[in-house]
């Protein structure tokens, strides 16, 4: 019987929908945004499409992203919270010399196998590991380990999917950058949570 979620998922990958050149997706990373009914970069907040020195997104392979999530990018988007003031009137036609406040956070880079559940929201800047888990409405405002679980707001450690052995063997393996033939010669361990198996049939 074939897989009923094969063309659907297929369709929702978001490497073949990008048009910003300020987004970077690995292959088969998809968005499941039917709930919310928008496209991927619709979810990409404050990302001009325009300019090459803004901070850029850049998500790896494999990633699996709930329906709404979004990520925050530009930084503080010109609000300081060290001024009198945080309204950022260097952006307004009002105030020409206004100084700039906008200070940038840097990359916002999401490793390989991450699971982002639904309406979570990725600050600026933000680095998260492979493999890890980002819980439902979620506010991500710091560094995710590799395979970390995290949730809340702001998004708190739960605990790790594996042990320490186990999370640098999969680092090792590094499936993610497999062939879809050797991915598949190994979906029953890969589909399993012996890590030990699927590191000795592959080293």
């Amino acid at each position: 019987m074939s897989n009923p979620f094969a063309s659907p998922f297929d369709g929702y990958e978001i490497q073949k929908h990008i048009t910003n050149p300020n987004i970077t997706v690995g292959r088969r990373s998809y968005y499941s945004g039917y709930y919310h009914g928008c496209h991927f970069e619709e979810n990409v907040r404050y990302l001009a499409p325009d300019r090459n020195d803004v901070d850029r997104l850049v998500i790896g392979s494999f990633c699996s992203i709930g329906s709404g999530a979004s990520f925050i990018m530009a930084g503080n988007q010109g609000h300081q919270m060290n001024w009198a003031a945080t309204y950022p009137f260097h952006y307004m036609p009002h105030y020409p010399d206004c100084p700039d406040g906008w200070v940038p956070r840097g990359d916002t880079v999401v490793g390989n196998d991450v699971w982002i559940g639904t309406e979570a929201m990725i600050m600026p800047g933000v680095h998260i590991g492979n493999g890890a888990v980002i819980a439902a409405r979620a506010v991500v405002t710091k560094h995710v380990p590799a395979y970390a679980v995290v949730g809340g707001n702001p998004a708190t450690h739960i605990r790790y999917r594996f042990n320490e052995d186990e999370r640098r063997m999969l680092d090792e393996l590094a499936w993610w950058d497999w062939d879809d033939q050797r991915i598949n010669a190994n979906l029953d361990l890969l589909c399993s949570g012996d890590i030990t198996a699927l590191y000795k049939a592959n080293s």
